[in-house]
C-alpha cells in the first residue's frame, strides 16, 4: 500500500487533480479519513476514507485504466528553478 503525503498533489484515475489538506477521524466511526481539495472548479473540500483513497483501481470494473491506484501522488517540479540567478 502506498503512503499518504500531506500537501501532496494527487491525480485521480479518472483524470482530475487534488491537494491533500489533512487527515482526520470520523467522530462517529473513528475511521481515518483524508481531507482533500479539488484543484479545479470551485476548489471545494471533500473527505474520503483513507483506505479507499489509497486503494488500487478496480481493473475489472475499469479495464482501460493504466493507473494502478485510485489516487496517485504527482511529482510536480518548479519551473521557477530555471530563472534563478
Amino acid at each position: 500500500m502506498q503512503e499518504l503525503k500531506m500537501k501532496g498533489i494527487y491525480k485521480h484515475f479518472k483524470g482530475d487533480y487534488y491537494l491533500v489538506e489533512d487527515i482526520a477521524k470520523d467522530s462517529e466511526t473513528r475511521e481515518t479519513v483524508v481531507i482533500y481539495r479539488h484543484l479545479y472548479g470551485d476548489g471545494s473540500l471533500c473527505v474520503r476514507p483513507l483506505k479507499m483513497f489509497l486503494e488500487e483501481v478496480d481493473h475489472e470494473k475499469y479495464p482501460n485504466v493504466a493507473q494502478k491506484y485510485r489516487f496517485e501522488l504527482q511529482n510536480i517540479e518548479s519551473v521557477a528553478e530555471n530563472f534563478k540567478k
